[in-house]
């Protein structure tokens, strides 16, 4: 019975369809050896449970926790505001623990709840999908947001100093997403993502090509205007020498 009710309340817990979500992941696990593996894990999640706004969401029912293997997700139904605060508080106490490479991806959007056989609570959808995309696109130390989340904390003016837009990233299934990084002196990572970097690359690359083909078109154009000028004084030169022989 006690079972039947926690699975009641769970279910009914995450049937909302909107969430504010936060993906971690620690940066290198998988060279990891097992006993550092799970180090790892433990320490981060001991950080996350100390921050602020995980332990008032939490508190307030308003939080769910689905562990990753190699991080966390935490699924805020609250603001957006709330997982961008708990990723600061994320990233300032990581300074003390500089070996735990850790990123981090925020997202809003839907979320449908389920309920696995060993009556743990999860969600799939575009919510959470999103988060982790974005957070792939970063390494370790970015906290980076979708641009939708973004644009929802350009409403307050504490956080609009804090945002830096990097344009667009090709994630998984081709699907392209864009991406706003956070951060500024105590936290975040301010530096380009190597992904992006790879992309300025390419885009610099595509412009000096265009360039170059524009300048190779204004040449030709040149030559061809200089060619006509040229054959149309001749005509003409012909054309007046014709008429002072006939006179």
């Amino acid at each position: 019975m006690i079972a039947d009710k926690m699975s009641v309340e769970i279910k009914k817990e995450i049937q909302l369809e909107i969430a504010h979500v936060l993906f971690t992941d620690i940066v290198g696990y998988s060279k990891l050896s097992i006993n550092d593996q799970h180090a790892a894990v433990e320490e981060l999640n001991r950080i996350v449970r100390a921050s602020e706004q995980f332990q008032r969401a939490e508190a307030a029912s308003r939080l769910l926790k689905i562990p990753t293997g190699d991080g966390i997700a935490l699924v805020f139904y609250t603001s957006p505001e709330a997982p961008a605060q708990c990723a600061v508080e994320i990233s300032c106490a990581l300074k003390e623990h500089p070996r735990l490479q850790v990123r981090m991806g925020i997202h809003s959007g839907p979320v449908s709840g389920v309920v696995d056989v060993n009556e743990r609570a999860n969600l799939t959808g575009a919510g959470i999908n999103i988060a982790k995309r974005v957070m792939d696109c970063g390494d370790a130390g970015h906290i980076l947001l979708s641009k939708h989340v973004a644009e929802d904390l350009e409403e307050y003016e504490k956080w609009r100093p804090l945002l830096h837009d990097l344009g667009s990233c090709e994630v998984k299934h081709r699907m392209r997403v864009a991406v706003v990084n956070l951060y500024d002196d105590q936290f975040g990572n301010a530096k380009l993502p190597r992904r992006f970097e790879t992309v300025q690359k390419r885009r610099k690359r595509l412009r000096w090509v265009e360039t170059a083909a524009a300048s190779e078109q204004g040449t030709d154009a040149h030559e061809t205007i200089l060619f006509s000028r040229n054959m149309f004084a001749d005509l003409e030169g012909e054309a007046d020498t014709k008429k002072l022989t006939a006179l």
